[in-house]
């Protein structure tokens, strides 16, 4: 890790020039900061936005066991920081199974490009920015998008992801997923409704309740969405809150290492318990249908080094598929 801080100085002081650092602030700095939330920042992991304020949670459901943990996770379709957490994501997942009941809320990152703040005033200004913070989160990022075909606004994959939940909160997260290796890995552009229909047919959703949803409920789903990150405060992504059975909170805020989750957890819910799960190639790729070099070190507990020695062999006996970016790979199974 102290490779990639060493490698990152200069981005890091730009970002502190410009104001944009995600480390404690007054309210009032934070009311008067201007930002740019596509402008992550690897020190505080996160795509940091305004603050807003509120105290309402009328949007949450509260319906939750004394043996359940609701884990309410604010995100962005296209949150550079968020795709840097998707090992530590999975990693909970596998570890704690259906003791936690993850609920997905989008955030509104990019609304338009009617703005300019940060050093950001139009799309190609994100492109270096992103392949930075995919060498820093060592997970595959091309940011080469923003110069070839950019999105106009997170709002439309936002909107999608609510289409998709409609349906089935199980595909909408797999869901999430494949917008996101859309976007990060094949470059391909998520504000345009075929892409956002091409990932709905190849999650299994019906697509034609999809695009009917996508132009009605779903837009007042997200709008919910919207209100209830501004009553929770929250000022980037991704911001996790876990909540007990009396609505206690616990913020964790931007990308951090999973004895970060660990740690709280087993602090704040001690009746939960880690599961032990299969950590072999095969049973991790049977779970999910794509892992990078990251992911599946973190997920098999082993060195990151050794890790991807381990894919690279796997795809030259044919049992894997390697999809390379400039910035990195992911591995499917070679079905």
């Amino acid at each position: 890790m102290m490779m990639y801080k060493l490698l990152f100085i200069p981005f890091t002081l730009m970002v502190s020039l410009l104001t944009l650092s995600c480390k404690t602030q007054s309210l009032e700095n934070m009311k008067t900061t201007e930002k740019n939330a596509l402008l992550c920042d690897p020190d505080s992991g996160a795509c940091e936005m305004p603050l807003h304020e509120g105290a309402i949670d009328s949007l949450i459901d509260q319906s939750l066991s004394s043996e359940k943990v609701k884990l309410i996770y604010f995100t962005d379709p296209i949150c550079s920081s968020c795709w840097g957490i998707e090992p530590q994501l999975r990693k909970l997942k596998l570890s704690y199974g259906d003791q936690l009941d993850i609920e997905y809320r989008m955030g509104g990152l990019l609304p338009d490009w009617s703005y300019n703040s940060g050093g950001i005033s139009k799309p190609s200004d994100v492109a270096h920015h992103w392949d930075e913070v995919s060498v820093y989160y060592d997970m595959p990022i091309d940011g080469d998008l923003w110069l070839e075909d950019p999105l106009h606004s997170s709002y439309p994959p936002s909107i999608a992801f609510k289409a998709a939940e409609i349906q089935d909160k199980k595909k909408a997260q797999l869901y999430m997923r494949t917008i996101r290796e859309m976007v990060f890995l094949h470059k391909i552009n998520i504000a345009k409704e075929e892409n956002l229909v091409e990932a709905a047919k190849q999650v299994g959703l019906n697509t034609e309740q999809f695009k009917s949803d996508l132009h009605n409920a779903a837009k007042e789903a997200f709008k919910q969405d919207l209100a209830l990150a501004r009553t929770y405060g929250v000022r980037g992504f991704p911001s996790i809150y876990l909540i007990d059975a009396t609505g206690n909170k616990n913020l964790i805020y931007g990308t951090q290492a999973f004895e970060k989750y660990e740690s709280l957890l087993e602090e704040k819910f001690p009746a939960l318990h880690i599961h032990a799960y299969q950590k072999d190639w095969e049973n991790l790729f049977n779970t999910f249908e794509s892992l990078t070099a990251r992911e599946y070190a973190e997920l098999s507990d082993q060195d990151r080094k050794r890790a991807e020695e381990e894919l690279i062999t796997l795809t030259k006996q044919g049992k894997l598929v390697e999809h390379r970016t400039k910035n990195g790979s992911i591995w499917r199974k070679n079905n």
